[in-house]
């Protein structure tokens, strides 16, 4: 089985749909770790192309706090702008959908999906201080989560070596498929792919990178795919549309910040 695994969509169509068109025909199932909503202006429509396609979502903390589970009193004032434009913006049947949507963890076959830890939905999972009791705790090989827009994750080995993938690992490991990921020069323009195998005795927490909203210095949309047979996680990034995307936000009013930040993935 292979599953594409989105997370942080933020109601960026054009991003979703340049992740669908990278990933076609790689996958089996869909799984979405939460954030359909929230920054973004297309929140409706980024909903719909989910729940089409997905067959797991679960919730984030912005979907919680536009479907008014939540206040969004702890958003900073950008999130929270962008929360109460998305409250009116969203269709009655969507704002439903929202408030339908399960709590992490789930789990699937053999691994789990949150959005924040295993331990708390809302929890960022960012470094060593939160990662590692995370990892020593799992009951399973691999969990996969989000919430931090920032593609990787982090590892424990067979012999309790605690590693950070995003850095030792994509950039320049034995990991990585493609040479050019671990080349400067290489055009952020450009596709990219690397590879994750998936090793005996080891711990995973994996993040696939926010698809709608990175905040990793990236501004190319990101997900993974994960092969369960071969075991082994590719990440992906991806160029998009992303003036088209900023001229929506304009023209809804959204906060200028948040339509800078989206080129320069912070």
């Amino acid at each position: 089985m292979r599953y594409l695994v989105l997370s942080d969509i933020h109601a960026n169509l054009e991003a979703l749909e340049k992740c669908l068109g990278v990933a076609k025909g790689k996958y089996d199932r869909v799984l979405c770790l939460g954030d359909l909503v929230g920054y973004g202006p297309d929140p409706n429509a980024a909903m719909e192309r989910t729940r089409e396609l997905a067959n797991t979502v679960i919730r984030g903390n912005h979907d919680k706090a536009c479907a008014g589970i939540t206040d969004a009193e702890d958003f900073n004032a950008l999130a929270r702008a962008s929360t109460f434009w998305t409250r009116n913006a969203i269709t009655l049947n969507n704002s439903a959908f929202l408030r339908s949507l399960p709590a992490g963890p789930v789990l699937l076959d053999g691994f789990e999906i949150v959005h924040g830890s295993p331990a708390d939905e809302d929890e960022y999972i960012v470094g060593a201080d939160q990662a590692l009791p995370a990892l020593q705790t799992l009951t399973l090989q691999t969990v996969f989560f989000g919430h931090t827009h920032h593609q990787g994750g982090f590892m424990l080995t067979r012999h309790g070596r605690f590693q950070s993938i995003r850095d030792s690992t994509l950039r320049q490991g034995p990991a990585s498929s493609d040479p050019a990921s671990s080349d400067p020069s290489w055009s952020d323009k450009e596709q990219r792919r690397v590879v994750l195998p998936l090793e005996d005795g080891f711990r995973y927490l994996i993040n696939p990178g926010s698809v709608g909203q990175p905040r990793d210095g990236d501004w190319r949309a990101a997900f993974a795919i994960f092969d369960e047979s071969k075991r082994k996680v590719e990440y992906y990034r991806t160029p998009y549309d992303l003036s088209k995307t900023q001229e929506k936000m304009q023209k809804a009013g959204l906060p200028e910040p948040l339509i800078l930040r989206l080129a320069i993935g912070r």
